[in-house]
């Protein structure tokens, strides 16, 4: 930090000079911080819904923008993070879809919701004309000396 001195009345014009340096750093540590806070709820966030969903060797990641419908422990179905009357899906999936033959849904349900359940809302997605559907899973947990 530079500090200025009076050389007395006449000298260079140098003499009181204000400090003009703004200090960054703590500016720059607070956003950062942000960013790893949103970082790491940002997954959190996109899926309100608690479903415990099964779990599996083989996960297929999901990249792509979704359209994800998930049926809850107490067999209730969602569109997005929206609650949906199971009869309402056919028709709003038709509303919302440009193209049926390439529009992939994930369909996410609790691992202890029964299979009639989880297969209604399949015939579901199916009479609205979409037969890309993809199930959500977790990835099984291994122990290392289990390999």
């Amino acid at each position: 930090m530079a500090m200025g001195v009076s050389t007395g009345g006449h000298g260079t014009g140098r003499g009181h000079r204000a400090l003009a340096d703004i200090n960054v750093t703590p500016f720059v540590d607070v956003v950062l911080v942000l960013l790893i806070i949103f970082m790491v709820t940002a997954p959190v966030l996109q899926s309100g819904i608690e479903v415990a969903v099964p779990k599996t060797r083989t996960v297929k990641e999901i990249t792509e923008e979704r359209l994800v419908i998930s049926i809850d422990r107490q067999q209730r179905v969602f569109l997005g993070n929206e609650p949906i009357n199971i009869n309402e899906i056919a028709p709003r999936l038709q509303r919302q879809m440009r193209d049926p033959q390439n529009m992939v849904i994930f369909l996410r349900s609790d691992e202890n919701v029964p299979f009639g359940a989880f297969a209604t809302v399949m015939d579901a997605v199916k009479q609205a004309g979409i037969t890309n559907v993809s199930i959500v899973t977790e990835p099984l947990q291994t122990n290392a000396r289990n390999r």
